[in-house]
């Protein structure tokens, strides 16, 4: 078994076709299960995010993974799988490795150094976590990126490489509007995107922040945290919508929607400027509300144009570096522990010929006292423990290489274990990135 990613992203593929794909909240728990129900698929997680769309897979084989990963997603966004190959990057085995943990890191976004896709990435592995699609591979997987992706962060300045997807489009407002001091914004959505908006906004100077969501109790919870921070904030249910429109100087849309959530005719002719900025994946606002006097629609494709060619820098490159080291510490870690069960059973056999040797001179001395017995017994297995030690630990140092995974297969020829017998050896068809039996 060994991991599998098959994704496509703003590098890959235009927004309409991200669109297609991308997977909503609620439409997770169906494609998790419909994951796990392939043949080839033992454990699963989805993330998708307004920017990438990436399925991480437990697989027993490539190519029949591959294949029904795609035929999944592909059934998702109804389209025929033919048409998304020339979109999807697949990364297997330790490339799996590496890119999680760069995409933690926040090298593979869009803005590079953004941090918010941690907050997606955990979103994602609880998602999975809660469809029980979660096994020890993707647990351990899923646990170290986050760390690694924490690390980065805070050992380098890949923070200031670039700002997040929210910053560029607040930089469109602020070209438009001149100043957002004193200007009213309208959130459209109160999520993790959401919450990011009212962040940059409230250091932008923004005047007032309405909060428009579908459930009002998380729209009001987001509109405390800014009265606490100084902001007027309110909350209002979708239904006020368009009244709220009418009053913004700048909006944020970012809802999760499979459907339009904006209509243009809810803005209407405007006698002064308004901002939109679409982060929504699909769109929430109409694509007609481009075209309406005074109004400027800033999206993810405008965006996607301006900044997925951005040089990284000397930050991002350090970052690169950890990562790449993180990276063959993990794989010599999972490659150390496949030896560990054949390490396990070669000493488990050494014991049980020591055990069977000294009944053996029960019976020919039965007259030797106990006492005798006992330092006898003691010192053949210190004996068998002295010469299995180095061999042993060797054996873990040399499988923690690349290319080590041979030598527990020696182990268990020159010693004769059997690795049908349950904890002789990991697994008979290895991953390399875990050591799990299947």
């Amino acid at each position: 078994m060994s991991v599998l990613v098959v994704g496509l992203s703003h590098r890959t593929a235009p927004v309409p076709v991200l669109e297609r794909v991308t997977v909503a909240e609620p439409d997770l728990p169906k494609v998790l299960g419909q994951l796990l129900a392939a043949p080839s698929v033992s454990e699963a997680m989805v993330l998708s995010t307004c920017n990438r769309v990436e399925v991480y897979a437990v697989v027993e084989s490539f190519h029949g993974g591959m294949s029904e990963v795609v035929d999944v997603l592909a059934q998702h966004a109804q389209v025929d799988p033919q048409s998304l190959y020339e979109h999807f990057y697949v990364h297997y085995a330790a490339a799996a490795v590496e890119h999680l943990f760069s995409v933690a890191a926040g090298l593979d976004s869009m803005v590079v150094g953004e941090s918010q896709i941690l907050g997606q990435l955990r979103g994602a592995y609880a998602a999975a976590d809660e469809a029980g699609t979660v096994g020890k591979t993707v647990h351990e997987l899923t646990q170290n990126a986050l760390r690694v992706g924490k690390r980065v962060h805070a050992e380098t300045g890949i923070d200031h490489a670039g700002a997040s997807v929210v910053s560029e489009a607040l930089g469109d407002a602020e070209a438009a509007l001149g100043t957002l001091v004193g200007k009213r914004a309208l959130l459209v959505g109160a999520g993790a995107m959401g919450g990011l908006a009212a962040a940059h906004l409230r250091r932008a100077g923004i005047g007032e922040v309405v909060i428009a969501n579908r459930t009002q109790a998380n729209g009001v919870r987001l509109a405390t945290s800014l009265k606490a921070e100084g902001v007027p904030a309110t909350a209002v249910d979708l239904a006020h919508l368009a009244g709220e429109l009418d009053l913004a100087d700048i909006v944020f849309a970012c809802t999760g929607s499979v459907d339009t959530v904006v209509r243009a005719d809810m803005i209407g002719k405007r006698s002064r400027p308004l901002v939109v900025c679409d982060l929504g994946l699909p769109k929430d606002v109409d694509p007609a509300a481009a075209e309406l006097p005074n109004v400027r629609v800033v999206d993810l494709e405008t965006l996607q144009r301006r900044l997925s060619d951005a040089p990284a820098g000397q930050d991002a490159r350090l970052a690169a570096q950890l990562v790449a080291d993180e990276v063959r510490a993990y794989l010599a870690t999972q490659r150390s522990a496949e030896v560990t069960p054949t390490v396990t059973a070669l000493r488990k056999r050494a014991a049980e010929v020591v055990d069977a040797e000294l009944l053996r001179l029960d019976s020919r001395l039965p007259e030797l006292d106990a006492a005798t017995r006992g330092e006898l017994a003691k010192t053949v297995r210190r004996v068998v423990d002295k010469l299995l030690h180095t061999p042993t630990v060797r054996v873990k140092e040399l499988a923690s290489s690349p290319g080590g995974t041979g030598y527990a297969e020696a182990l268990r020829e020159l010693f004769g274990l059997d690795p049908q017998t349950p904890g002789a050896v990991s697994q008979t068809k290895k991953s390399s990135v875990d050591g799990e039996t299947r």
